[in-house]
């Protein structure tokens, strides 16, 4: 038994050595804990405090856009994740940090195990060297003409598949610094494309577990950010086929009308308060992006090509762009057509051109004529762009691996130099660098209980706002805030906070612009701050505000009570502001200073 068990294990070597590297990756959540650095931009400063205070409100379930009173005063329901979202269930059943590590496990393991199935199954179809369900492969070798082969051996596709270079590639795929709240927004796309290809080729013959698990996808992934993008190429994929072949593929429609379906489900809210009466105009009615000038636009074609989006970088400059051009020049000098190489690395060209063009200029003509394009950011299709990359990678390690003199040490140091390169970018070892705030220090909630019994009045009963930091924190906290970050809110709200912050935000052009145009970020703007929203106690002297120019009348007519504020505000008695009390201790980053109004 014992035999077989070392068999087994020696014969899956790469798999079982890539998996314990990513729990490795893994382990600072799970050893740390809330002490564990983790990115603040999109994360902490939103979706944790998102998932914390839905899974508090009891209005989970809601069939109408009802509202939330932690923030503005009654936020939508709508701006919100919506019940079928699996990831609000981790934070009704965990606490926030252990959700958050939940989550993160779940997107490292299905971006490995979707990216290794789509290479060894799809990319390097037919190849010799196992991983998962050999049955399957062989199934599918059998059903290779010779006419195919000859295919396969024209593009240098044929042959031994040494297992190292998928699941290498997988690795390296799943410890991508992702947005984390995504889980398989961006993760998941060579999981479900395996399991679409899977059901194009086999039809209903396809196991029942393939269909299950694609139909799991939709609960921890976002149809908005990317999946619209991805089903829409499954739909113009099956369409082709259907012009082509002169046949439907019914199981491949089935599969994709019921991803579809499933999402329509799961945004149930947004698509009623989109087409029905939502009992309010939502400020993204007034989104006004996209004033780059042509210069610019080729700029951020060249940016995002090369570096990608703060949300879903490839890390693909260094070693992964390279090894595409040795592999082009290896293939001319072997006489190898790689067409499945140039065709993706052309289309991840094109989609940074689509992405930066989407800002530019030239499109408000457009924008301003029909809505959906103003208010739908139809950019995101560049959130595809990891998993393009990384089978390019794959491909780029075959080629030099097969074809290149000493190409079996060059593909094997391209890829460890790059596994190094993306190990070293996990959370902990990355902000920790960049000294941000531990999930702990971040939140600091034994300083904010402080502060509650301080007041002494039930939270629900009065409104604060920050200054010099998120307002997220004081909401994770209990508080009930003025300001806010989330995707969408009542308009006239907006209109309302901007007479609050309308001195400080003329002073400072950047953040008027920013703010009249785009707005999601409903802060207590400083000018002197700009778009700095983490002033710790060590950087008070550099963050104190002289004359602040805001309108306490309108602040106190929205509901304010009190000022939460990192930084001293000098002129704080000439607004009518009293200091009441100074809080801070030896644990947390931050010196608040609680302003009565």
């Amino acid at each position: 038994m014992l035999s077989g068990i070392f068999s087994t294990i020696f014969k899956y070597k790469y798999i079982w050595i890539a998996g314990l590297i990513l729990i490795a990756y893994l382990l600072p959540y799970y050893i740390l804990g809330e002490d564990t650095h983790i990115r603040v931009h999109d994360n902490m400063d939103s979706n944790i405090v998102w998932y914390k205070v839905l899974a508090e409100s009891g209005q989970i379930f809601t069939l109408t856009d009802s509202t939330l009173p932690y923030a503005i005063d009654g936020l939508p329901r709508s701006a919100l994740p919506t019940p079928f979202d699996a990831v609000v269930w981790l934070y009704v059943l965990f606490e926030p940090m252990t959700a958050y590590t939940i989550s993160q496990t779940i997107m490292r393991f299905g971006a490995f195990i979707g990216m290794y199935l789509l290479l060894k199954r799809h990319v390097f179809a037919g190849g010799p060297g196992r991983g998962f369900q050999e049955k399957d492969e062989r199934l599918e070798d059998s059903l290779l003409s010779g006419e195919s082969r000859l295919e396969r051996e024209k593009y240098g596709l044929s042959g031994y598949v040494p297992d190292w270079i998928p699941a290498g590639a997988a690795l390296t795929f799943a410890m991508l610094p992702y947005w984390p709240s995504g889980v398989w927004s961006i993760a998941g796309i060579p999981l479900a494309l395996h399991f679409f290809l899977t059901i194009r080729k086999y039809g209903w013959a396809t196991p029942k577990y393939n269909w299950v698990i694609l139909l799991l996808i939709p609960f921890f992934s976002n149809f908005i950010l990317s999946f619209v993008f991805f089903v829409a190429l499954m739909g113009l994929l099956w369409l082709i086929d259907w012009i082509r072949s002169q046949r439907i593929n019914w199981p491949f429609f089935t599969a994709i009308a019921s991803m579809t379906g499933i999402y329509l489900v799961k945004n149930y809210l947004i698509i009623s308060s989109m087409f029905f009466d939502s009992g309010f105009t939502s400020h993204r009615e007034e989104l006004d992006l996209g004033h780059n000038t042509l210069e610019r636009s080729v700029e951020l074609s060249w940016e995002n090509f090369l570096y990608g989006h703060t949300h879903d970088e490839a890390q693909q400059v260094w070693i992964i762009i390279p090894a595409i051009f040795i592999a082009l020049v290896v293939a001319v000098c072997k006489n190898v057509n790689p067409q499945k190489l140039i065709y993706l690395f052309v289309a991840n060209f094109v989609i940074s051109v689509w992405y930066a063009f989407w800002y530019w200029e030239g499109w408000r003509v457009v924008k301003d004529n029909f809505m959906i394009a103003n208010t739908f950011n139809f950019s995101r299709i560049h959130f595809l762009d990891p998993a393009i990359w990384y089978i390019l990678f794959a491909l780029a390690l075959m080629l030099i691996w097969r074809h290149m003199k000493f190409g079996k040490l060059l593909a094997a140091v391209l890829l460890l130099t790059q596994s190094w390169i993306l190990f070293d970018l996990n959370e902990e070892s990355k902000y920790g660098r960049l000294d941000t705030p531990t999930f702990a220090e971040f939140y600091s909630e034994d300083l904010f209980q402080q502060i509650e019994e301080y007041i002494g009045e039930d939270q629900s009963d009065y409104q604060v706002g920050s200054i010099g930091m998120h307002p997220t924190i004081a909401q994770f906290n209990g508080f009930h805030t003025l300001d806010t970050y989330n995707n969408s809110f009542p308009l006239e709200y907006k209109h309302a906070f901007r007479e609050v912050i309308e001195g400080e935000l003329e002073k400072n052009p950047t953040l008027e612009s920013y703010y009249d145009t785009w707005g999601g970020r409903l802060y207590m703007y400083v000018a002197s701050h700009g778009k700095d929203y983490m002033f710790t106690k060590d950087r008070e002297e550099e963050g104190a505000i002289e004359n602040l120019d805001i309108d306490t009348e309108a602040l106190r007519d929205l509901g304010g009570d009190y000022i939460l504020s990192a930084v001293p505000i000098e002129n704080a008695e000439e607004l009518g502001m009293e200091l009441e009390e100074t809080f801070e201790n030896g644990e947390s980053p931050w010196k608040i200073r609680l302003y009565g109004l």
